[in-house]
Formats: structure tokens, C-alpha cells, sequence
């Protein structure tokens, strides 16, 4: 079997000067590029070491002569690299992240249009008009719990229960400047108010509430996981197929309830990034994901909805789960989305516990 390249954190400067001038760090197994590979395809990635692997693998199964690489990181992390990198691309393919990045992508000259061969599978609404993107899952957000401590009839069941006192420092969120999930679920609760007054204040409002309510923001998702699981907090907001996926995959005392009065339900894209360096093998990679194949073995194994709509023998959680989107302007969302976040960090993060000390 071949040697997996797997990019670890952002965390070691010598690594990150690697990245950005192009030079690929090996992991103690080898460098691939020196087995006498002819190509490579480079991904950023939000989705998590578990998918990237599997796919890394199935892919060069099927093209052998390819080397898939891979960086993990979150969704507006990839959207800030892939923005510092435009004179000189390091990724070729972006996979995943919330619509309104890439469309904030796009508008930046960014994206590389790509019309794939299962464009006609794809409902208009899950892709961009020109191509710059398409969609390769739906999210629906959820409010997840720890069901060793709450009980799916005592957990939150709207948006607003939330903001009960009952669940003060009970809550742990995942830090949404770094992330596409969180900062869709913020930037939802704030356009809730914010279409009808065309003001922000009283979704500010709100999201004070929940910043008095919240005990910690998580660094990374796993970190989150693994402190609900052992009940240092007993409730988050994240997104559906990932509380599935705990749940029955790897056994977390996980539990979700889809919020009755209307969730955002995000669309997840892929890309091809302008002036990408391996730009014919990064068009096989983005032709694989949403293959007919990778789509129901994403899934049936990593729990993602797909977009296409020609897909047969989908599981049950999917077919049978019934979810209410929230309605949302998301043209608005991508226009407001970084002026609502920045002012959350600025003045309503962790605010409440600077009063109480």
C-alpha cells in the first residue's frame, strides 16, 4: 500500500514557511514524490482527517500515477490561504466550505470555473451560475447534545432555548471566526431580526445571551467533541451529518435536535483554485468527489447529504428525516457575514465574564 502525505496544524512556523513556498513535508513514512509519481493534486480541506484519507486513498487507487495531498484546516482558514496565495497558488483544489465563501471566493477572482460532467444532476441551486463552485452536500444546522446528561425532551428544541439560565456554562461552541458552520449559525441568528428592521442589534443582542451562556469557545472541533463527551458541557450547536456521525460512528453520547422554527441548511462546495499548478489532475480529483460512487459512499460512510438529485439507495437518516430550512437572503449573509462576525469578537465575545469578575 502507498504512503499517505498528511499535512499536520498551522502550528509549527518551520512547517507553515514549507506550505507556502511549495515544499510538501513527508510524514516518517516516506515522500511519495519520490517513488517516481508523474502528479499531484493539493487540497485544502475543512473535512476533517477521516474523509480526507478515505479519499486520498480511493482516488489513487483509481489513479495510481497521482499523489494526493492534503492540508486540514478550517473553512475561513482555507478562504484566508487560498487569498494570500493568489499570486502563487499552493492548493489546487478547494473541498468544503459554506456556498458564501466561495462566493466570496469567486468575487475575488479566486475560483477557476469548471463546468463538470454531472452538471446535470445538479439543481441550479447548488451550484454558481458560471461554475466557480458546485455543491457536493447540505448541512442542516442542529442543536447537538450529550445525552448522558440531557435528555432529548429536556434539551434545547429552538434556537432561542438556548438563552435559558438553566444552561449557563452548560454550552460550548466551536470559535466561529474559524469556522464556516459557526459563523453561518451567527450570521443566521442575527438575519433572523436583521431582514425586517435592516438593523443588527437585536441579533447582537441575542448573541449575548448565548455568550453569557457559553462556557468555553473550542479551538478546534475536536477539542468540543471530546469535552461534551465527557460532560464538561452538555450542549453545542454544529451541523447534522457530523452529530449522526458521532453518534453511530464512533459512539459518542451524541444526540441532535432540529430546531422547529427553521435551521440554515448550508450548501458545501468544491473549487478549482485559479492558476492552479496541477490544474489537469485537480479536475479528475473534483470529477471524483461527486461522482455517482464517492457521493453515496460519502453518504453512507461519513454522513454528508448529497446535492445531486439522480441518487438512489440514499440511508435512511437522510430520506426519512424531515428538516424546515430557515429562509434566508444569502446574498445578504456573504455581504454582512464579516462586519456581523468582527463584531462579535470585538464586542460581545466573552464579554459576560469580564462583567462577572
Amino acid at each position: 500500500m502507498r504512503s499517505h502525505s498528511v499535512w499536520k496544524g498551522l502550528l509549527v512556523t518551520s512547517l507553515i514557511t514549507l506550505v507556502a513556498t511549495g515544499c510538501l513535508a513527508p510524514d516518517s513514512s516516506g515522500d511519495k514524490t519520490s517513488h517516481g509519481l508523474e502528479e499531484k493534486v493539493v487540497i485544502y480541506s475543512p473535512h476533517g482527517k477521516d474523509i480526507l484519507q478515505d479519499f486520498e486513498k480511493m482516488f489513487e487507487k483509481e489513479h495510481p500515477d497521482t499523489d494526493v495531498q492534503w492540508l486540514d484546516m478550517g473553512s475561513q482558514e482555507v478562504l484566508d490561504r487560498v487569498r494570500s496565495e493568489k499570486q502563487n497558488p499552493q492548493a489546487d483544489v478547494w473541498w468544503g466550505a459554506p456556498s458564501v465563501m466561495f462566493e466570496q471566493a469567486r468575487n475575488e477572482g479566486l475560483l477557476e470555473p469548471y463546468k463538470p460532467t454531472y452538471a446535470d444532476a445538479l439543481p441550479k441551486e447548488f451550484r454558481a451560475d458560471d461554475f466557480s463552485w458546485t455543491g457536493t452536500s447540505q448541512t442542516p444546522e442542529v442543536i447537538m447534545f450529550n445525552t448522558d446528561k440531557v435528555s432529548k425532551q429536556e434539551a434545547p428544541q429552538d434556537w432561542d432555548d438556548l438563552l435559558d439560565p438553566k444552561w449557563k456554562d452548560q454550552i460550548l461552541i466551536r470559535y466561529p471566526l474559524a469556522s464556516g458552520t459557526m459563523r453561518t449559525i451567527f450570521s443566521a441568528m442575527i438575519y433572523r431580526t436583521y431582514k425586517d428592521s435592516k438593523d443588527p442589534k437585536q441579533g447582537y443582542e441575542w448573541l449575548g445571551k448565548l455568550d453569557a451562556n457559553t462556557k468555553e469557545y473550542s479551538p478546534n472541533p475536536e477539542i468540543m467533541y471530546n469535552k461534551i463527551a465527557r460532560g464538561e458541557g452538555s450542549i453545542t450547536v454544529w451541523n447534522m451529518p457530523d452529530a449522526v456521525m458521532l453518534k453511530e460512528k464512533k459512539n459518542y453520547p451524541f444526540d441532535f435536535v432540529i430546531p422547529r422554527s427553521g435551521t440554515p441548511v448550508l450548501t458545501e462546495g468544491i473549487a478549482l483554485v485559479k492558476g492552479a499548478k496541477h490544474s489537469e489532475a485537480a479536475k479528475e480529483f473534483y470529477e471524483f468527489v461527486n461522482s455517482e460512487k464517492a457521493a453515496l459512499h460519502l453518504a453512507k460512510n461519513h454522513y454528508r447529504i448529497p446535492t445531486r438529485a439522480d441518487l438512489k439507495n440514499l440511508p435512511a437518516w437522510i430520506t426519512e428525516t424531515k428538516i424546515t430550512p430557515m429562509e434566508i437572503d444569502w446574498k445578504v449573509m456573504q455581504e454582512k457575514e464579516k462586519e456581523w462576525m468582527e463584531y462579535w469578537d470585538q464586542n460581545i465575545k466573552n464579554k459576560q465574564k469580564q462583567v462577572e469578575k
